[in-house]
């Protein structure tokens, strides 16, 4: 029976590495629009069903780089309105890009998965945990 169990997890892992992507970027001023694959939420895409990020203050950019950080994130890269940031999954080290684009009043968010087709709900779950510690402190909804 653990020898069935082992390749099953091999054969997952092997799943997963077999669709790769880098972050999306921008295009056309908006975030990238998520692949066919279900391992991605965009704000910016209304199937994808995920809300933007309400962040109010001169000091929202700070705030935000500061829940990243609180969640395990790394930011990677950051520009005017713009900021891409990853989050390594603890067991296998799956990278998953998160990036966030400021649209007036509002933070538009996407996180993908970069390897793999499915991502178990974890970046739709990671988007609403950094909506959860913004909120925490209040700082954002």
């Amino acid at each position: 029976m653990r020898m069935k169990t082992s390749g099953l997890v091999i054969l997952v892992c092997l799943g997963l590495a077999s669709c790769a992507a880098g972050p999306g970027g921008r295009q056309s001023g908006a975030l990238k629009p998520c692949p066919d694959s279900p391992n991605c939420v965009s704000s910016e895409m209304p199937e994808r069903d995920v809300a933007p990020l309400a962040l109010a203050g001169e000091d929202r950019w700070d705030r935000l780089r500061q829940a990243i950080a609180a969640l395990g994130g790394s930011i990677e890269r950051e520009e005017q309105g713009y900021l891409h940031a990853t989050f390594r999954s603890p067991i296998f080290g799956f990278v998953d890009d998160v990036e966030f684009r400021q649209d007036g009043d509002v933070i538009q968010v996407r996180s993908a998965a970069r390897l793999g087709w499915w991502d178990l709900g974890v970046n739709r779950r990671r988007v609403e945990r950094l909506r959860e510690v913004l909120g925490k402190t209040g700082q954002g909804l």
